[in-house]
């Protein structure tokens, strides 16, 4: 047998075997309540078995595709199919998404307005991670103060949401540049400390200063947002969409009108991210996150850098958090805990850093496939996750990542990924 193979077969043995010490006793031994209240065990050792062999195949399989032999790179002068192939599906999805309200039913709507939100919140955080190349771990942070900014406008001075979008986004900008100033000087592991840090004060911060937020009861009764005046509620009554409409009331009208507000939001973060990414303030984003030591040499002043990808990216987030309250009609701090940072990271890094695409992809597979498995309720979270390790050991830089560059000598240029894992572009 070739070293390789024992190599491997020896690795996966012992992955097998930290599976069994690991879930042995808390999948294979789990407790059911018998008549009187009285607690027992209920071996399940068929269950045990087939974690541990989905372990061992698993490892064993990513240890023989990373011992595969690579193929030479391709010359970035080529423009691959496959960039022409994303640049059909994000036609199609655009497509699909623009005309989701017409032919899905309120549960997709719904579901479609999650996914959305997360997209948002992805490209948002794109320019900081993806862009910027500045560990946020702390986002979630600029998502609440937008929708607290929202909540106590609208109920302290009777504004409207659109009064108070442009407003939630200048407050979450603010913030983005408060915490700016601190991490200038910090990089890699640092910085995700401090922005982690940053996002359980602001939590912390809401949840204690009950006369202003109302601590864990949260904010109640927000304002919904109208269209030219008209609301959306289930009557026809005389200043509603669907009496000035002459339609029937429906609570599905809302549904779809609170759709396309968050479609036209991530869009507008797209289009904004994009031009952004082309002009000298984008290319010494991506100079920043390259080599900040040579930013530095070439003349970039880093501290305007690094502040801008904060703000910028903060205010998107700050627009989000608006929507969620509006959409909501309540915000409390339990909606913006760490895990929330954590979802929106994972699908910067699993679309691909940079990748507008890739953030939607991921948006769509980790918000809208977790529907897929919603009646698996004890082994979802374990789906999810052996998912996300396997697309991250097939696809280490992301499900799109290849990008085109934001400044070329000629057309159909591409950089691959074997090109910027070099550092270059």
């Amino acid at each position: 047998m070739p070293g390789t193979m024992r190599d491997a077969l020896k690795d996966a043995a012992i992955s097998a075997l930290i599976a069994f010490g690991l879930f042995g006793a808390m999948v294979g031994l789990p407790t059911v309540t018998g008549p009187g209240g009285k607690l027992s065990l209920d071996p399940q050792p068929l269950t045990v078995a087939i974690i541990v062999a989905v372990v061992f195949v698993g490892r064993l399989g990513m240890l023989l595709w990373q011992g595969r032999p690579k193929a030479p790179p391709k010359p970035i002068s080529a423009a691959p199919s496959r960039f022409q192939f994303a640049r059909i599906a994000g036609v199609v999805l655009l497509a699909v998404a623009a005309t989701l309200p017409i032919y899905g039913g309120r549960y997709m709507i719904d579901n479609g307005v999650l996914v959305m939100t997360y997209v948002m919140l992805g490209w948002g955080l794109n320019i900081v991670v993806g862009l910027a190349g500045l560990l946020d771990l702390g986002y979630v942070a600029f998502y609440a103060v937008g929708a607290y900014s929202y909540a106590l406008l609208s109920q302290d001075f009777g504004w409207g949401f659109w009064t108070c979008l442009p407003l939630a986004g200048i407050l979450a900008a603010f913030w983005g540049i408060l915490l700016g100033f601190p991490v200038l000087r910090l990089r890699g592991d640092y910085l995700a400390i401090v922005t982690l840090a940053f996002g359980e004060i602001i939590r912390i911060v809401l949840l204690n200063w009950t006369s202003l937020t109302g601590g864990p009861n949260g904010i109640s009764g927000i304002p919904r947002p109208t269209l030219f005046g008209l609301k959306f509620t289930n009557t026809d009554d005389p200043g509603t969409f669907a009496g000035f409409f002459g339609l029937e009331p429906s609570l599905t009208h809302r549904a779809a009108f609170l759709y396309y507000v968050i479609f036209a939001l991530a869009l507008l973060t797209n289009w904004v991210s994009t031009r952004l990414r082309r002009l000298p303030l984008g290319r010494a984003w991506e100079a920043l996150r390259e080599d900040e030591i040579a930013c530095r040499a070439l003349g970039i002043n880093v501290t305007v850098t690094k502040l801008t990808a904060f703000a910028i990216g903060a205010a998107f987030g700050g627009f989000a958090g608006a929507f969620f309250a509006t959409r909501q009609a309540f915000v409390s701090p339990e909606s913006f805990t760490f895990i929330e940072s954590a979802i929106v990271l994972a699908v910067v890094v699993l679309g691909g850093l940079g990748s507008q695409l890739g953030v939607a992809l991921a948006a769509l597979v980790m918000i809208g496939g977790g529907e897929v498995f919603r009646d698996f309720n004890e082994y979802r979270m374990l789906i999810f996750g052996v998912a996300l390790v396997v697309v991250m050991v097939v696809r280490p830089r992301g499900l799109v990542s290849g990008r085109t560059p934001s400044v070329t000598l000629g057309k159909g240029v591409h950089i691959g990924a074997d090109m910027m894992s070099q550092g270059h572009g």
